[in-house]
């Protein structure tokens, strides 16, 4: 077989049922596989940084491996946004790529597509990065690539083979797919310091990040024996749904916070209490001496020094909290109360109601979006405001690009995300800034009738640069405002359905009607510039 056949039956082997991507010259051998390889959807995008997204979303949505094909050299490096995303995001993604001539590796002659050092490159962005030089060694040096990714903090890796390797024919064999996922055992002492610490804690508070998205179950059995106030900032939300007794929302875990004496993190950076909550700008290795203790569970050793904890459990996050939960139910433990819960969400989403028309729009894509629909956010007031104002009831269901704040994601990542979960509603937002970052990829929408709704806030302009030119630079607005197309015009040009509103309630049944046609959909809602309030007081309350 070619190397091609090869990179694609050894992805196949490690459960790649879908690829998106982009053919070019060096990679012709790897799509001519895909062609010829029927139970791999195959899913072309329109820019290399949007199949890299779509990989990304895939992958958020399922928990499961997302992979993407693009050329070497400038396709790579388109690439490395949504790649660097997904590192930040510790999401499963591979890219697989090509290179030029193996004679020409290092000479510099100057072949199409060539970089210096393309695998250092990627290794400096993300988690593996490495050539298959031996294409008898390419079912190992797959299954390695998804041992890596997959271990620990998961990441994205790349894999790339070059153009006459993967273009010729070759005796090799295929064997299974990696059966290794490396996880540290927690530490028994560990456990039982942190059970000490539970007994003693009265008002505890538990933050998730995007390491227990896969904990779901035991992070509700443990919020719930303990009474414990649950929250998230962005990648956690939705382990604990907000609409049960302990799942709270940012904003009500602010007021809680006063008088919190434990917080228990779960795969988390706990950037919300230590930073947002605390100052962005003073760099801390550890709590402040304030009465409170904090214990960390996180798959990877690095984070017990990067913020130093009262006790840390080096664990998976499914297997630290039910480890956690067989000590605590030995040691015993105090019954949080769930009335003082209650009245914090109660008093928070009567504060929060001021940050409008967000607020509105926001509540309207709840009412209509089923429990198990999927919400990507974007870099957007209204995405902004979704940190705290739209309820997450299901995990991995709230999307989100993490600590990277990369603008323009969020489109080709939904496209992803509708991809993997056809049978389900995914709904976009984004605002007209972001939106023209991906806007090609409506043409891969509709050309593999990818059902996904995209309600597009226009506000003709970069809402926060135009804030922050207003409020902090005596309104000196230099390239805050924007000249847009007609985005409706746009949106039928390529063939997708095209709907305006300028209120909630008229989005409500245009949205419901949008999601039940599962076609590709954009929904342009109106909105004056500078007329938005601002988000950031919910989010920054230091």
């Amino acid at each position: 077989m070619t190397g091609g056949e090869a990179m694609v039956r050894a992805a196949q082997a490690n459960g790649i049922d879908t690829i998106f991507g982009l053919p070019g010259a060096q990679i012709y051998p790897l799509f001519d596989a895909l062609y010829r390889s029927p139970e791999i959807k195959t899913i072309i995008s329109r820019h290399e940084q949007g199949a890299a997204y779509m990989a990304m979303g895939y992958a958020k949505a399922t928990g499961r491996p997302g992979a993407f094909s693009v050329v070497p050299g400038p396709g790579v490096l388109n690439a490395t946004a949504a790649l660097c995303t997904a590192m930040g995001c510790n999401t499963p993604v591979i890219c697989l790529t090509g290179q030029i001539m193996s004679q020409f590796l290092g000479v510099g002659r100057g072949h199409l597509h060539e970089l210096a050092d393309q695998a250092a490159t990627l290794r400096s962005v993300i988690k593996y990065a490495e050539r298959i030089d031996d294409p008898a060694d390419t079912s190992a040096k797959m299954n390695e690539a998804f041992r890596v990714m997959q271990s620990g903090r998961p990441g994205p890796v790349a894999l790339e083979m070059c153009w006459d390797t993967m273009a010729g024919a070759h005796d090799i064999e295929i064997g299974p797919g990696n059966a290794t996922i490396d996880k540290p055992t927690p530490d028994e002492d560990a456990l039982t310091d942190a059970a000490e610490l539970i007994a003693n804690a009265k008002n505890i508070m538990i933050m998730c990040g995007g390491g227990a998205q896969h904990a779901s179950a035991e992070v509700t059995e443990l919020a719930e024996m303990l009474g414990a106030a649950t929250t998230a900032f962005r990648s956690g939300r939705g382990v604990v749904s907000e609409d049960s007794d302990c799942g709270v929302s940012s904003a009500a875990a602010n007021d809680l916070w006063q008088d919190t004496d434990l917080l228990i993190g779960v795969g988390s950076r706990l950037e919300m209490q230590y930073m947002r909550w605390l100052s962005m700008n003073d760099y801390h290795d550890s709590p402040p001496d304030d009465g409170r203790k904090l214990i960390r569970i996180d798959v990877d050793p690095r984070e017990m020094q990067r913020f130093k904890p009262d006790v840390g459990v080096v664990a998976d996050a499914a297997d630290g909290v039910r480890a956690l939960i067989s000590k605590i139910e030995k040691r015993g433990f105090n019954a949080g109360n769930l009335d003082r819960i209650k009245a914090a969400k109660v008093k928070a989403r009567s504060e929060i109601e001021e940050i409008q028309p967000q607020m509105a729009y926001l509540d309207v894509i709840r009412d209509v979006l089923p429990r198990d629909g999927f919400f990507v956010e974007e870099l957007c007031q209204a995405g902004f405001t979704s940190y705290y104002g739209y309820e997450v009831y299901q995990p991995r269901t709230y999307v989100t690009p993490g600590f990277q704040g990369t603008l323009g994601f969020g489109f080709p990542t939904a496209i992803g995300v509708k991809a993997a979960m056809p049978d389900k509603a995914v709904v976009s937002i984004t605002g007209d800034g972001g939106f023209m970052f991906g806007m090609p990829e409506l043409a891969a929408a509709v050309q593999h009738n990818i059902g996904l709704v995209t309600i597009l806030f226009n506000n003709s302009s970069f809402g926060n640069v135009r804030r922050d030119q207003q409020e902090r630079f005596e309104s000196h607005f230099i390239g805050a405002d924007l000249q847009n197309p007609d985005f409706m015009k746009l949106t039928e040009s390529f063939g997708a359905d095209a709907y305006r509103v300028d209120s909630p309630a008229a989005l409500k049944p245009v949205l419901a009607k949008a999601i039940d046609e599962d076609r590709p959909a954009v929904i342009e809602v109106m909105i004056e510039k500078g007329s938005e309030t601002s988000p950031w007081k919910y989010i920054h309350r230091s």
